[in-house]
């Protein structure tokens, strides 16, 4: 039996169309045509610092709302979690860092059952540098991996591209190259 692949796509950059999106949608292109996508930036859908409540009552936390809520359902909905994050001072962006902090409450909601549900699906990185040394992402690439590890996920990897104005990332033929082949 074969089962069908859902990806959910998470932008974490403020510009719309930067580098990461960019290089993210043309390896999406290499899906196939029957594989549902969904695409949501975490710029839109905003979420406040989390707030860490683990030592205060019983411990759990409420159902979210609003954008959490619609995060939350999201991530379970897809079977390939695809967090495509600029790289800021060699980590993901806030609002990338701030979705994953969320996690923590999530996996504390009753009937959630959020790290349960979680393993076996697919975490994969995109992500544009400004540098050609591609060293310099191993800070984000190494949180993303031990995140899937915790959650007993697969990991995908991470696809790297060079990009520091808009659309440069086009012009790196290696990353374009990758791209093609990055969720086979």
């Amino acid at each position: 039996m074969t089962t069908t692949r859902s990806f959910l796509f998470l932008l974490g950059s403020s510009r719309t169309d930067g580098n990461t999106e960019e290089l993210a949608r043309l390896a999406a292109e290499q899906l196939p045509p029957e594989t549902e996508q969904r695409w949501l930036s975490l710029n839109e859908l905003t979420l406040p610092d989390f707030e860490d409540l683990r030592h205060e009552g019983d411990g759990s936390y409420r159902a979210p709302t609003g954008n959490a809520a619609t995060l939350l359902d999201a991530t379970l909905g897809a079977t390939d979690l695809v967090l495509a994050s600029p790289l800021y001072w060699y980590a993901m962006s806030t609002s990338t860092k701030r979705y994953l902090d969320h996690w923590s409450g999530w996996m504390r909601v009753p009937g959630v059952d959020f790290k349960e549900r979680m393993a076996g699906r697919t975490l994969w990185g995109v992500t544009a540098l400004a540098t050609a040394d591609p060293s310099v992402a191993e800070p984000a690439t190494g949180t993303l991996r031990t995140i899937a590890s915790y959650m007993r996920m697969e990991w995908g990897g991470m696809l790297l591209g060079l990009g520091n104005r808009p659309g440069d990332v086009l012009n790196d033929t290696a990353a374009a190259i990758r791209a093609k082949t990055f969720f086979g």
